[in-house]
C-alpha cells in the first residue's frame, strides 16, 4: 500500500478522540481512514474517492484491516455524496496544485490538481456534511493557505489550529496542516514540525508523531 508523507502527517496530527462518525475525502488507498480507525476504536468511518482504482484499493485495504466492520469505501465524488448523517470529523488530503500545469496522466491530474475538486467545492461540501460541533482537518501547500482560509470563512469554517511542515531543517515550510471549526477563535494555535535534519535523518519530533503508523523507522 502506497503511503504518502503528507497524508501520514495529517492523520497523525488530527485529533479523532471526539468523533463518532468520520469522513475521509479523496481517500486514495485508504491510509488516512485506516489511521482514523486505529486512533479511535469506536468511530464509524466512510471514505470516498472519485478514482475507481483508488476506491478498489481502499476497499481491499479496509477488508484486510482489523477495523473492517467500521470502515466503508464509496466510489463517489464529494459533490454527489449524500449520506444520511453528518460527520463529527472530516479529513482530507485534497488536490493541491491550484493553477500549475497538468501532466499527461489523467489519474495524476485527478489526484494532484484541483480541477476535479476545487477548494470552493471541497469547503462547500465540508460545510454541508460537518456536524455543528464537528472539526475538519486538511493538509495544503503553504502558498495556498490565504486562499483556503478565505474560502473557508465564506462557508462559516474558521482555522482554530495549524502546524507548519518543514521538509528539511533550516528550510522554509512547504505544507500546513489545518484544523477548522464552525466558530472563530481569538487565538489560533500555531506550531511547526521538521521532517528531516540536514543529514537526511528523520527528526525525533517526526518519529514521535508518526511512529504508531509505520512498521519501523
Amino acid at each position: 500500500m502506497k503511503v504518502n508523507t503528507d497524508g501520514v502527517l495529517l492523520g497523525a496530527w488530527a485529533n479523532a478522540n471526539h468523533a463518532a462518525t468520520i469522513l475521509d475525502i479523496g481517500t486514495g488507498t485508504g491510509v488516512i481512514a485506516l489511521m482514523m480507525a486505529q486512533k479511535n476504536s469506536e468511530a464509524f468511518i466512510k471514505a470516498i474517492d472519485i478514482d475507481k482504482d483508488s476506491f478498489l484499493h481502499a476497499q481491499e485495504n479496509f477488508s484486510n484491516s482489523p477495523w473492517s466492520n467500521r470502515l466503508e469505501a464509496h466510489f463517489s465524488a464529494l459533490q454527489n455524496f449524500n449520506p444520511s448523517q453528518k460527520f463529527d470529523l472530516i479529513i482530507s488530503n485534497p488536490p493541491y496544485f491550484r493553477n500549475d500545469l497538468k501532466t499527461t496522466n489523467p489519474q495524476k491530474n485527478i489526484a494532484k490538481h484541483s480541477s476535479a475538486l476545487s477548494y470552493e467545492e471541497l469547503l462547500s461540501g465540508i460545510n454541508r456534511l460537518l456536524s455543528e460541533t464537528g472539526k475538519t482537518f486538511l493538509v495544503i501547500p503553504i502558498f495556498n493557505y490565504d486562499i483556503v482560509s478565505i474560502i473557508a470563512m465564506k462557508e462559516n469554517l474558521f482555522v482554530s489550529s495549524l502546524m507548519e511542515v518543514i521538509a528539511v531543517a533550516d528550510k522554509n515550510p512547504y505544507l500546513v496542516l489545518l484544523q477548522l471549526e464552525r466558530h472563530a477563535k481569538q487565538n489560533i494555535l500555531n506550531k511547526n514540525i521538521t521532517i528531516k535534519d540536514q543529514q537526511g535523518n528523520f527528526t525525533t519530533d517526526y518519529i514521535a508523531m508518526t511512529r504508531d503508523y509505520y512498521l519501523k523507522f
